[in-house]
């Protein structure tokens, strides 16, 4: 997972963990990003899955249980 955090307070930010990288974003919004991808982790470990066991329609309800909510195309 990629997550890149497009306000900015001057300061540069990098995490990375188990599936996941994510870069930019305010203190605020670095967080809840962070957030996010360990919840979805947490929900792929407790399913006994990785990140790459499960269809895209698995991980968009997994995604969308955590908060997240896909965007139509513009």
């Amino acid at each position: 997972m990629v997550g890149v955090g497009l306000d900015s307070d001057g300061h540069k930010r990098l995490t990375t963990g188990p599936n996941f990288v994510l870069v930019g974003g305010t203190e605020e919004t670095h967080e809840v990003m962070t957030e996010k991808v360990v919840k979805i982790n947490e929900k792929l470990n407790a399913r006994g899955k990785s990140l790459d066991e499960v269809s895209g329609e698995e991980f968009d309800d997994i995604a969308h249980s955590v908060g997240l909510k896909r965007q139509p195309p513009e």
